[in-house]
């Protein structure tokens, strides 16, 4: 997780986004995770879904710079996620809910990405879905691997 999160910020800072959101969250971990790209329909899928990502730091994102991110769909837990993080971003907790549940310290990619997922109106899943994502069916095969 610490690859990813480090990723992100990088990515938020190279955008000049004022916070890390989860769509920042989601290009890192599609780069850094094997088992993530995986999850997706082979690579077909997994190159259109960075395609979008790579668009978002050209132009496609530009509508969402100087503006938080807050799917209103999880309170925003602001302790952990903190300054520079949107509160959707507090997707880093649910993945750590989701190791513990499975009995592990730390949570991994997958369990990232499942929490992800489960915010339908997160930007990171309006990415995915423009990527021609089935977004139901990934959440299940992220459900199922972790």
């Amino acid at each position: 997780m610490a690859v990813v999160t480090t990723g992100a910020r990088r990515r938020a800072v190279r955008d000049g986004d004022r916070q890390v959101d989860t769509a920042h969250l989601l290009h890192s971990l599609v780069e850094s995770d094997p088992e993530v790209r995986e999850a997706f329909d082979g690579g077909p899928q997994t190159a259109r879904v960075l395609g979008y990502l790579v668009q978002r730091s050209i132009g496609y994102g530009l509508r969402w710079q100087g503006s938080q991110e807050d799917s209103g769909t999880y309170p925003a837990l602001r302790e952990s996620g903190g300054e520079g993080w949107s509160p959707s971003a507090a997707a880093l907790d649910r993945a750590v809910g989701c190791a513990l549940l499975r009995g592990e310290l730390h949570a991994d990619g997958l369990d990232l990405l499942a929490a992800l997922v489960a915010d339908p109106r997160c930007r990171a899943v309006e990415v995915l879905e423009r990527a021609g994502v089935e977004v139901g069916r990934l959440g299940v095969r992220t459900a199922a691997k972790g």
